[in-house]
């Protein structure tokens, strides 16, 4: 396992009592993990959300046109994504982020070509602003350029730890999965990723990773190839 796409949410990078803005010893122990993994050879690219500064907003936001709402969100995760490299560098790991959207003041333009180079020289590089188009999430974003990147594993971080036959924080008898194949997912209408996100990966045969990015040490552990959470294939 070379290559990995990492799906951070916004709310991973929350105060966990409020979810909302970034917490500094959070993003600071992500950052960590994704260091020493790295160090250890693996190649990270990292997707992440907005939903720590935009469902703040969102009540606002509700009479707005949905495409503009969707730009609100990708500025968003554009802001979770410096903040992100900001950790990084201080690891002393080089770092790119490449966005979406063109906003050369802070970050790349997304180029699939340059992302896989910096890859191979052992940067993280982290893409913002999801597809740049609106009406797709951030899941479909990681999806896309998991396949893009020709990625060996998509890894999504949550705060459950796998995927479950209902919702696990709703009903205490949930059963958990260790593995389950991508037409399962769809079939039982497991809200995992939406629909657009789990097709990309099983055309373009992703496996993906379900895991409680919450723990400390478990980025590290998914990034390295431990088998923790739960692997739709």
């Amino acid at each position: 396992m070379s290559r990995v796409l990492l799906k951070l949410s916004g709310e991973s990078f929350a105060d966990p009592d409020s979810n909302f803005g970034i917490q500094p010893e959070t993003i600071d122990r992500i950052a960590k993990e994704i260091t020493e993994a790295s160090q250890k050879g693996v190649q990270v690219g990292v997707v992440v959300g907005g939903g720590n500064f935009f469902r703040g907003v969102q009540e606002s936001a509700k009479n707005m046109a949905q495409a503009n709402a969707d730009y609100m969100g990708m500025l968003a995760t554009v802001i979770n994504a410096v903040a992100l490299k900001d950790a990084l560098d201080k690891n002393g790991i080089q770092t790119r982020v490449q966005s979406a959207i063109t906003m050369t003041a802070v970050a790349e333009p997304y180029i699939r070509l340059r992302a896989i180079r910096h890859l191979e020289k052992g940067r993280v590089v982290i893409f913002a602003a999801g597809t740049g188009n609106p009406y797709f999430t951030t899941d479909t974003a990681a999806s896309l350029r998991a396949a893009e990147i020709d990625a060996n594993l998509m890894l999504k971080s949550t705060r459950v730890d796998g995927v479950y036959d209902e919702d696990p924080e709703k009903n205490n008898n949930a059963e958990k999965y260790d593995e389950i194949s991508y037409k399962e997912v769809v079939s039982s209408k497991l809200k995992v990723m939406d629909l657009t996100a789990i097709t990309l990966c099983e055309e373009n045969e992703m496996p993906i990773r379900v895991f409680d990015g919450t723990i400390p040490g478990n980025i590290y552990n998914a990034l390295t190839g431990e088998s923790i959470g739960t692997l739709i294939k």
